[in-house]
C-alpha cells in the first residue's frame, strides 16, 4: 500500500521556522490530494493545510500567512513551511495523502494513508 514517510518537526523557538517533508512510495496512480493535520493536547486533530494535484490549497485560519504547503508532484512529495511559530502551533503533526492506486490492469483503487506524527514543540 502507500507509505508515508515524515521528516522534520523538533523544538524551535518562538518566531522561529521549522519545514516538514512528507514523501509517499507505493502503487500510486495518482495523489489527488495532501495535507497535514495537526493535534495538539487535549484537543481534536484539525487540518493545517491542504494542496490537491492542481496547486489549489487551502488553509486554517490560525495559520494563515505563516505556514506555505507545497508539492512535488514527480516525487510525491508534500512540504510544509512554518515561519514565525507561536506557542500554540505546538502539536503532533501528521501527513496525509489521498487519491488511487493501481489495483490490477486499468482498476484503480481509492486510498487514503497517514504518515507518523511528527512533534513540533514551540517553546523559549
Amino acid at each position: 500500500q502507500v507509505q508515508l514517510v515524515v521528516s522534520g518537526g523538533g523544538l524551535v523557538q518562538p518566531g522561529g521556522s521549522l519545514r516538514l517533508s512528507c514523501a509517499a512510495s507505493g502503487p500510486i496512480f495518482n495523489i489527488n490530494t495532501m495535507g497535514w493535520y495537526r493535534q495538539a493536547p487535549g484537543k481534536q486533530r484539525e487540518l493545517a493545510a491542504v494542496i490537491t494535484s492542481g496547486g489549489n490549497t487551502n488553509y486554517a485560519d490560525s495559520v494563515k500567512d505563516r505556514f506555505t504547503i507545497s508539492r512535488d508532484n514527480a516525487e510525491n512529495t508534500v512540504y510544509l513551511q512554518m515561519n514565525s511559530l507561536k506557542a500554540e502551533d505546538t502539536a503532533v503533526y501528521y501527513c496525509n495523502a489521498a487519491g488511487m492506486v493501481a489495483a490490477g490492469v486499468q482498476r484503480r483503487v481509492s486510498f487514503s494513508s497517514w504518515g507518523q506524527g511528527t512533534q513540533v514543540t514551540v517553546s523559549s
